[in-house]
């Protein structure tokens, strides 16, 4: 699994530790990114697909989200290519 992969599995994972079984259903619904085994597949722009699942989290818990999908990706920061990240992670 690619570091972005490991990226989204991360946020998901701590947004479920907030709102339980909530966060995977918001992350099902992000396009271009699915699932297999809780394993995350991007399909097409990583930017776009990291983007699209903070901002559907912030948009339904509000701005303490962001925080915490920067929070949990901060340890894997020197695995992860940072133009591949959107700025709403940096």
């Amino acid at each position: 699994m690619t570091s972005l992969n490991n990226a989204v599995i991360k946020i998901i994972s701590e947004q479920e530790q907030i709102v339980g079984p909530l966060a995977w259903d918001v992350a099902k619904q992000i396009q271009g990114l699915s699932f297999t085994d809780h394993q995350a597949v991007i399909k097409g722009s990583s930017k776009e697909v990291l983007s699209q699942l903070v901002k559907a989290y912030e948009g339904l818990f509000g701005s303490a989200s962001r925080e915490v999908c920067r929070d949990a990706i901060s340890p894997m920061r020197s695995e992860l290519d940072e133009s591949s990240l959107p700025d709403v992670l940096k």
